[in-house]
């Protein structure tokens, strides 16, 4: 079974979000994986010391077939030292991984499987 880690910012995190409905939509799209036959999991970080250890963690839990990497993560301006981050962590962590790209919460599915 082909298998896909998510890589997510926490919504949680976010000012003026509602973090809990956003929480749920992405459990529902990690769920979405299983449905398509892809071993998932999902990862969420934040912008603070935390980041590398938790991304690290999940990188190496096993080899992941491709990673990909959310919106909230790319999209921000501010978060580009973290999405940079994010990056080069996969490149060493797990460089046998395809990179994919959402472009939203709700299309992480399909993002991974133009890589599988």
């Amino acid at each position: 079974m082909p298998s896909a880690l998510v890589v997510g910012y926490d919504p949680q995190a976010i000012p003026g979000v509602d973090g809990a409905a956003l929480r749920a939509a992405l459990d529902a799209e990690l769920a979405r994986f299983g449905e398509h036959g892809i071993d998932a999991a999902m990862t969420l970080i934040v912008s603070d010391e935390s980041a590398e250890s938790a991304l690290v963690a999940s990188l190496t839990k096993q080899p992941w077939d491709v990673v990909v990497v959310g919106g909230g993560i790319r999209k921000a301006e501010q978060l580009l030292p973290l999405f940079e981050q994010v990056v080069n962590l996969i490149r060493r962590c797990a460089p046998q991984a395809a990179v994919a790209f959402n472009t939203s919460g709700g299309d992480s599915v399909e993002a991974a499987q133009r890589w599988l």
